[in-house]
């Protein structure tokens, strides 16, 4: 298939308008870069993705994707309420903001926090847009293969593919942290009094 139509595997650049039942703009695009995502690899809401396969470079349209097939229902046990004990001694805290939680076994999952009090932080796993449909304007800006990297990582690595990033261990990110540690103890006693 060519490189003017989305499907699996292909980089979109997309500008979008995202609003809500009342119209009110909940995010948008439109005074920035485009967004890139990498199709077949749910960088996006299901719901979304699916209107997109088949779309070609130049498309503009409007949909609407129910919750079900954007960031789910709202769930029947609303939040969670964990000591502050449980993140670090300085850690500012933000209503909305996202945290993350360990399963134990390694698996790590977003939170959303709801409410902050002295001793506690309450969280849902509920996305802030859970229950809501979700109103688009979508224009196809670009759409091209992507990089054999870009698969293997499931996103997109910038507009061209060539943004480089990492995706080291933490054992590597742990022993790059002793490394600088180290060479910063070593300046800091190599420093005149």
């Amino acid at each position: 298939m060519s490189n003017d139509t989305i499907v699996d595997n292909k980089v979109v650049l997309l500008k979008y308008i995202l609003k809500d039942d009342g119209g009110s703009v909940l995010d948008s695009s439109k005074e920035n870069s485009p967004m890139p995502y990498l199709h077949g690899a749910q960088n996006i809401v299901n719901g979304l993705e699916k209107e997109l396969t088949g779309r070609k470079k130049g498309d503009f349209f409007q949909v609407s994707i129910a919750p079900e097939d954007a960031y789910g229902l709202k769930s029947a046990d609303p939040y969670r309420k964990i000591p502050r004990t449980h993140f670090p001694e300085n850690y500012t805290f933000h209503i909305g903001e996202t945290v993350f939680g360990d399963d134990g076994k390694g698996n790590h999952f977003p939170l959303w926090i709801t409410q902050i009090t002295d001793e506690f932080v309450s969280v849902t796993l509920d996305h802030p847009l859970a229950g809501k449909t979700l109103h688009f304007e979508i224009e196809v800006k670009s759409i091209r293969d992507a990089t054999k990297e870009e698969i293997e990582h499931g996103h997109p690595h910038g507009p061209d593919g060539n943004e480089s990033h990492s995706h080291s261990s933490e054992n590597e990110e742990e022993e790059n942290e002793e490394e600088e540690n180290e060479e910063n103890e070593e300046e800091e006693n190599s420093k005149p009094l």
